[in-house]
């Protein structure tokens, strides 16, 4: 895991004291809210429903044990006991106190963290693959390359004031997991079929909210060592180009759709031709020692199937759900990627409590090499651990409220804070999740029914990436009451793509019994092997159509 240096120490001790100053004068009236604002948002600071939320950045997911247990305290001492993660591989406390928060900033910074540009209009978290370095599809380790972008956008003075906000995702895998199709900015790690080197395919104008687009192909090979140089050019454009007069339409996706992506490449080129590419070139050795933290931890020569688990699989049913959808294919032989579901039945999906977190934090230090990662699925993932300790980790997870063998079924499900929490949700989603996951907690069924996902947002601004769930579920304030639009057919990898509406929106109590119909339809007339997603592809939308009309008949 990357440690600081003296100046990422310097640079988060400065802005801890810079912004406990500014506290200080907002606690005593120098300043207005209207003028904090602008100084709270580039500190992670947002004024909700009912308190102040602050938002921590988790680069690219990593946590420790360290980090964990520092986590927890701030969870008992300054908020109410629990924190929750967030699609964007970050936490969110929603209940900290104005005159605290200097002081939460401060225990951060003894465990490396921040909450620097965690909102803001500016280059926000980097995210990536959460099976990084443990992926069996992976052509490299993309943390070494997600660090290198979270230092050249930490406070950069050219982009610190962007039209809006701008997020970046990478993978290094084959396989789409860091949902790059939905960001301004794409990085996949990609090797050059000619001379075999690795370099980048770099895609833009992606996003979610209330303009969803799918991004698309600017460069299909970028040599290593013009990453930083290109990315330059890409937000020189975006930074000069991009509208400013509406805030809705102040995104690259905007830009590079009004344009088209040709255009945008031409203009892309033509800048990164004329940047002194030398200055901004990445630097083979600066990426060698950000690398050098990220090398894999000294794995045993294990078998590649363990006797021990196996025989615990036999005598425990609720064990062998956990190993069948929680655990992925390690490349080292011996060990696999655990995920911990943030889902237990009929609580609040992404949310952990105090306790939770330093059970984990003992977890990840006693079994994982002291590692453990925030997923965009709002789950946690310890991603080495030996096949022969999986049953004692289920033994301590299940004691704890952890042992939910739910990783990628239906009750798997992404939630925005919603309308409990957010200042900007029109409508509840958490309570809609709770009730999903009560109405399909039978894990027979959830196995029958098979790899599904439902994401659910509480407005628009699609926190919950409701677009891009195989089943989406936007919450909308409708005359004074909360309506929930329902969306099929998205899909968040490869074969990335958004969900068609089914139908008008329906009242919350009405929406298990309309996600039940859809998935009616889709065991009626799935072939052999079919997912839920493949179904609906081979189907098209009017099977699903029909049957969730039977349901909005009856609303109407």
């Amino acid at each position: 895991m990357y440690a600081f240096d003296e100046f990422d120490e310097r640079l988060v001790r400065e802005r801890v004291a810079q912004f406990a100053s500014q506290v200080e004068r907002r606690l005593s009236g120098a300043l207005t809210e209207d003028e904090f604002k602008p100084l709270r948002l580039k500190n992670g600071l947002y004024l909700q429903l009912h308190a102040y939320m602050l938002r921590i950045a988790i680069p690219y997911g990593a946590l420790n044990g360290r980090k964990l247990r520092m986590l927890a305290h701030i969870a008992d001492v300054y908020d109410r006991g629990y924190g929750h993660f967030t699609t964007r591989q970050n936490l969110q406390f929603n209940w900290p106190k104005l005159k605290d928060v200097p002081a939460i900033l401060s225990l951060l910074a003894d465990v490396e963290m921040h909450c620097i540009q965690t909102s803001g209009n500016c280059i926000r978290n980097v995210t990536s693959d959460h099976f990084a370095g443990v992926a069996h599809d992976e052509i490299e380790d993309p943390r070494p390359i997600a660090e290198l972008l979270r230092q050249w956008s930490s406070l950069h003075p050219e982009f610190d004031w962007l039209g809006r906000k701008f997020k970046i995702a990478v993978t290094g895998a084959a396989q789409d997991r860091a949902v790059l199709k939905a960001h301004d900015v794409g990085v996949r790690i990609v090797r050059d079929p000619a001379s075999q080197k690795i370099g980048y395919c770099i895609l833009a104008g992606g996003g979610l909210g209330r303009t969803p687009m799918e991004g698309k192909v600017l460069r299909d090979f970028l040599p290593r060592e013009k990453l930083l140089s290109y990315l330059e050019a890409v937000l020189r454009v975006f930074n000069l180009e991009g509208r400013r007069d509406n805030k809705y339409k102040a995104r690259i996706k905007i830009l590079v759709h009004e344009l088209g992506i040709d255009a945008f490449r031409a203009r892309v080129e033509e800048e990164f031709a004329a940047i002194d590419s030398p200055r901004h070139d990445v630097d083979p050795r600066e990426f060698a020692r950000i690398a050098a933290h990220f090398a894999p931890p000294a794995h045993e020569s294990l078998p590649a199937v363990s006797r021990r688990l196996e025989e615990a699989v036999a005598k425990d049913e609720a064990l062998s759900r956990f190993v069948e959808h929680n655990l992925t294919r390690h490349k080292q032989r011996g060990y696999a990627a655990l995920t911990i579901s943030l889902k237990p039945i009929g609580l609040p999906p992404g949310d952990l409590t105090s306790r939770q977190m330093r059970a984990i934090a003992d977890l990840a230090e006693k079994y994982s090499f002291d590692e453990a990662r925030v997923a965009h699925t709002q789950n946690i993932v310890l991603p080495h651990v030996r096949l022969d300790d999986v049953a004692d980790i289920f033994a301590i997870l299940r004691a704890e409220g952890l042992g939910e063998a739910n990783a990628g079924l239906i009750t798997d499900i992404i939630s925005c804070p919603g309308l409990d929490y957010c200042a900007l949700a029109t409508a509840r989603s958490i309570p809609v999740a709770q009730a999903l996951a009560l109405h399909f907690a039978d894990p027979a069924k959830q196995k029958e029914i098979g790899p599904l996902s439902i994401k659910i947002s509480g407005c628009i601004n699609a926190c919950g990436h409701h677009h891009i769930g195989n089943i989406g579920i936007l919450g909308l304030e409708k005359k004074d009451a909360e309506s929930y639009q329902i969306t099929i057919g998205g899909d968040p990898g490869d074969s990335y793509a958004l969900g068609e509406l089914l139908g008008p929106g329906l009242p919350a109590e009405m929406v298990p019994e309309a996600v039940d119909r859809i998935v009616a339809v889709y065991l009626a007339q799935r072939q052999s092997g079919e997912t839920f997603i493949e179904t609906y592809r081979r189907l098209g939308l009017a099977p699903f159509k029909s049957a969730f009309k039977e349901i909005a008949d009856v609303v109407a």
